[in-house]
């Protein structure tokens, strides 16, 4: 969930590709996900330290353990959300079993609200946080990007995809919205907490008098997308991953369609707590690891994210 304040298109490239990646994955509905309760990764990437060539790296405890808890909004497909069977699949689960390889260890996923899951890190509950989420100054810094003002520690973030925010509506329904400034006077649904929401608060204070723009926040973006297909919202703001996979999806491709181009082009980051520099440093050397073996590559082919490919996994990348 993505990207700065200042927006900006991202470098013009095709989109069908992605689009026809994500139509690959588009076989796994996704289900509804509001809830506190855990999901445990048993993909077979999962292993044991006894096997991983990295597992040194990580903390004792977390070694001995053999688990890392994930916070994550499972409910953010193609990112990551359930399956059928109820299983968590998507990109972020296929990463971390990767990781999971390199480290010995097992990435359980915990489904929470994307707004409180900082809170959860920072409380302990979770030891990553891992849901699309955006690596940028004000979260690095604990810093509310509206108001400026400090509300936590703030996190490292070990960087591993560069996504932008778009715009959707219902198909043929547009209602002439092709760039944020034509969102003044209409209704925008967003999921709370994210890129997408903080960018509508800016571009609402840009709006004449007489064209407000009206924001619903909601705790997932498929209540955001039900909202917009019943007629209550003009357009949806979600990652492009997330739209382009909501577009080819929701009702067979009947339902939505993409306006204008990508914005705020920006790092995915794996969230981890300023105090635990040892797991950051071994998720980084575990990231760079998949990324040279060709790994990560196949993964983001599989989910049609292979535009935001990363040669390279930094810390605290976003700016």
């Amino acid at each position: 969930m993505t990207a700065r304040s200042t927006r900006r298109p991202t470098a013009a490239q095709s989109r069908l590709a992605v689009v026809g990646a994500i139509a690959v994955a588009g076989a796994l509905t996704l289900t509804g996900c509001g809830d506190q309760t855990k999901d445990k990764d048993t993909s077979p990437g999962s292993s044991s330290a006894a096997s991983a060539p990295l597992a040194d790296k990580l903390p004792a405890d977390i070694r001995d353990k053999g688990v890392i808890k994930v916070g994550s909004d499972i409910a953010y497909a193609p990112v990551e959300f359930k399956d059928k069977s109820g299983k968590v699949v998507g990109l972020d689960p296929d990463i971390a079993a990767a990781l999971g390889k390199q480290l010995g260890v097992t990435f359980e996923f915990d489904n929470g609200t994307f707004d409180a899951l900082l809170t959860g890190l920072r409380s302990g509950r979770y030891k990553v946080a891992m849901s699309a989420m955006t690596d940028n100054k004000s979260r690095q810094q604990g810093v509310d990007p509206t108001t400026g003002k400090k509300v936590g520690e703030g996190v490292d973030f070990v960087d591993y995809l560069q996504a932008g925010v778009s715009l959707y509506t219902r198909k043929g329904d547009t209602e002439s919205i092709t760039t944020w400034s034509d969102l003044c006077g209409k209704k925008l649904a967003v999921e709370r907490g994210t890129v997408s929401e903080d960018l509508a608060k800016t571009e609402a204070k840009k709006c004449p008098g007489g064209k407000k723009l009206t924001i619903e926040a909601f705790d997932d973006n498929q209540q955001a997308e039900t909202r917009l297909r019943s007629g209550g919202a003009d357009a949806v703001s979600a990652d492009f991953p997330v739209a382009a996979y909501a577009v080819k999806t929701s009702g067979g491709g009947k339902d939505f369609q993409i306006v204008g181009e990508q914005v705020e082009a920006a790092p995915y980051g794996i969230a981890v707590s300023k105090e635990d520099t040892q797991l950051r440093d071994a998720l980084q050397a575990a990231m760079n690891a998949i990324i040279k073996s060709g790994e990560y590559q196949k993964i983001l082919e599989k989910w049609g994210a292979q535009d935001g490919a990363v040669k390279e996994s930094v810390i605290n990348g976003g700016k």
